[in-house]
């Protein structure tokens, strides 16, 4: 409860003079309470007191309960939570903001796929969580960006027109799938062939050159052209299949030369050093590894193409932050190539999060490869859902699937694997996005049924809801008209959902879409067993349980639209 926070905050303020942040939660099954806090436990080291004295100074003005070694335990009335609800009962809309990062740019990068070679599943897993993230930081007010960044140009462009090449492909009878089967050809020759890796080092340089200076007219820069078109189209196809847009697309090509100038120019100034004919940062005084930035060739690597890149974005938009999403395979590689940055751009460096996640595996634990031809394709997980959910319901629905999939993905806190289960991400029943689902459609029967009876229902008003008019905490509200106790079930979800607001700055604060997935599970567990134990419909409490039911849905469909996850109409 947020303004039980402020007030506590004040208090600390007032009493000792520091700025102190209270951390309120539920408190556990052991303490007939509400919620706590251990904030006299984080003061005692400060202030040079026990925590108990601390709880006893702060409860002076609190007037609520203590328990050692140092909590303060706050319990809310019936009467306050329903005028709480009350206030949320003009719900949420899709465009509802918190305005914390009103003014803020906020350009976040992701997804990254490369012409020439096919989406994977890893492809598929960040652009789902890259949108969410983006969607957190619409809420807290920024302008979002939403980049893609991907190789145009490069080694595996060379490796993949190798085996086009050789293959006798043409741009008229030239397909995505080829290119894929080519791409994982052209890299094993690469790898095993001197003769190839030869060809393929020198088609590399003829690429560059055939792109920065449109050529078009040869055998090799057709096929070029012809692949660079099917894969933008292909890529922009699978991001409307899913709902995710992009609303810039960086190829390296256009970054490439402000990246060689840049390292240039940083040669000079003694950032980069020569080595063997290259251009290489060497890391290990910061504690990290020597990485080339322009190779023997003359020719910009990732690494000079992603300096390139962050001062393209800040030129292009003056970014206040800036989020990079990748694999953490590339963790190691993303510290070098900013450490170099910092030494002539700190402040550019300082504005950028890289944030990585790690691989999503079927069960079985296999490791895949785009390399090796053995990934699993980002549409054939989307198929593999498609699939469960019409084996296991006779389902068709492209909201539930995708729903499914999102959910199975974004339960999870990013940073670790993901082992992907698609006949446990269908399931109707546990932690899954279809039960969230189910639990709307629920909600949303249970107020059409009560509009069919009274169309002028006054409980569900939206009008003249100001979040930020929030009342002073107390333990106690003034009586209202028709107060009445509530059941156990009701007071457990209008509390949950008393928690939204608090748990998405949480969220924006961190980029965990994680944390709205797991408050969407805990919230709808509660709604079922409001559910369960608590008639609505031709009850005497009728219209306050419908105030109750239209919270939750309001609530849900919003944190669910952070997701990126639409309700259907019934299920």
């Amino acid at each position: 409860m947020e303004e039980i926070k402020q007030k506590l905050k004040l208090i600390i303020k007032n009493l000792y003079n520091l700025d102190f942040e209270p951390e309120l939660t539920p408190s556990p099954s052991n303490i007939d309470a509400d919620y706590s806090t251990n904030a006299p436990l984080k003061l005692a080291k400060d202030l040079h007191k026990s925590p108990m004295d601390i709880a006893e100074e702060l409860n002076k003005e609190l007037n609520v309960g203590i328990s050692n070694p140092g909590f303060l335990n706050f319990n809310l009335s019936d009467n306050y939570l329903s005028q709480k609800l009350d206030s949320l009962n003009n719900g949420f809309d899709n465009e509802t903001k918190s305005n914390e990062l009103s003014g803020k740019t906020v350009i976040c990068e992701f997804s990254d796929p490369n012409p020439f070679k096919v989406l994977h599943v890893g492809h598929l897993y960040t652009s789902i969580v890259g949108d969410s993230i983006s969607r957190l930081y619409e809420y807290a007010g920024a302008k979002v960006i939403r980049a893609n960044f991907g190789g145009d140009v490069g080694l595996h462009v060379a490796k993949t027109s190798y085996a086009l090449l050789r293959n006798g492909f043409t741009p008229d009878n030239l397909t995505i799938e080829d290119i894929s089967k080519c791409y994982v050809e052209g890299t094993a020759a690469y790898d095993e062939d001197e003769q190839a890796h030869a060809e393929i080092t020198r088609l590399n340089k003829e690429i560059y050159k055939i792109n920065a200076e449109g050529i078009h007219g040869t055998p090799i820069s057709d096929l070029y052209w012809k692949g660079r078109e099917l894969s933008y189209e292909y890529f922009n196809n699978f991001y409307a299949s899913i709902g995710v847009k992009f609303d810039k697309y960086y190829p390296e090509s256009t970054v490439a030369a402000l990246g060689l100038e840049t390292v240039r120019k940083e040669l000079a100034a003694g950032v980069y050093e020569e080595s063997d004919g290259a251009v290489v940062f060497k890391g290990e005084p910061y504690g990290l590894h020597t990485r080339v930035f322009i190779n023997k060739e003359g020719v910009p690597t990732y690494e000079a193409k992603d300096v390139g890149l962050i001062f393209t974005k800040n030129n292009d938009y003056h970014f206040d932050k800036s989020v990079v999403i990748t694999g953490n395979e590339q963790l190691e590689y993303m510290k070098v190539v900013l450490k170099s940055i910092e030494q002539y751009a700190p402040d550019l460096v300082a504005k950028t999060t890289h944030l990585t996640h790690g691989l999503v595996k079927l069960p079985g634990n296999v490791k895949m490869s785009s390399r090796k031809g053995n990934f699993l394709k980002a549409v054939e997980v989307l198929d593999l859902v498609k699939d469960e959910l019409k084996s296991e319901y006779s389902s068709t629905d492209e909201k539930v699937s995708l729903a499914a999939t999102k959910y199975a993905f974004l339960k999870y806190k990013m940073g670790g694997n993901i082992i992907f289960d698609p006949k446990e991400s269908v399931k109707m029943t546990g932690n899954s996005g279809p039960y969230l689902l189910y639990s709307c459609v629920r909600a949303k029967k249970i107020l059409t049924n009560a509009f069919a009876q009274d169309e002028g229902l006054e409980t569900v008003s939206r009008e003249g809801y100001d979040p930020s008019e929030e009342s002073e905490a107390r333990d106690d509200g003034p009586e209202r008209t028709g107060s009445r106790d509530l059941h156990p079930s009701e007071r457990a979800l209008i509390k949950k959902l008393l928690e939204y607001r608090g748990m998405l700055a949480e969220s924006v604060a961190e980029m965990a879409p994680h944390k709205v997935a797991n408050y969407l599970y805990e919230l709808a567990q509660d709604f079922s067993r409001f559910y369960e134990n608590c008639q609505v419909t031709g009850s005497s409490e009728e219209k306050e349980r419908l105030k109750i039911v239209k919270v939750y849905l309001d609530t849900m469909t919003h944190g669910l639209n952070i997701l990126g996850i639409e309700i259907p109409e019934e299920m």
